[in-house]
């Protein structure tokens, strides 16, 4: 199993990737495609969140 930092990079290099490529075909502007990046980008903000929220730092 990858660890939690393996996967906050790989689904951010795919949101990445995706917007790149649907910016070059020109697809960026139907409402299905920006409905599913944007959600992909909610849902990783909501996992990096609840990765600090859940193992705060201990000194």
């Amino acid at each position: 199993m990858p660890s939690r930092n393996t996967l906050t990079l790989l689904s951010s290099g795919l949101i990445v990737v995706a917007f790149l490529v649907f910016g070059i075909l020109d697809i960026l502007d139907y409402v299905i495609v920006k409905i599913i990046l944007f959600s992909s980008f909610a849902v990783l903000a909501f996992y990096l969140i609840s990765i600090v929220l859940k193992d705060p730092e201990t000194d």
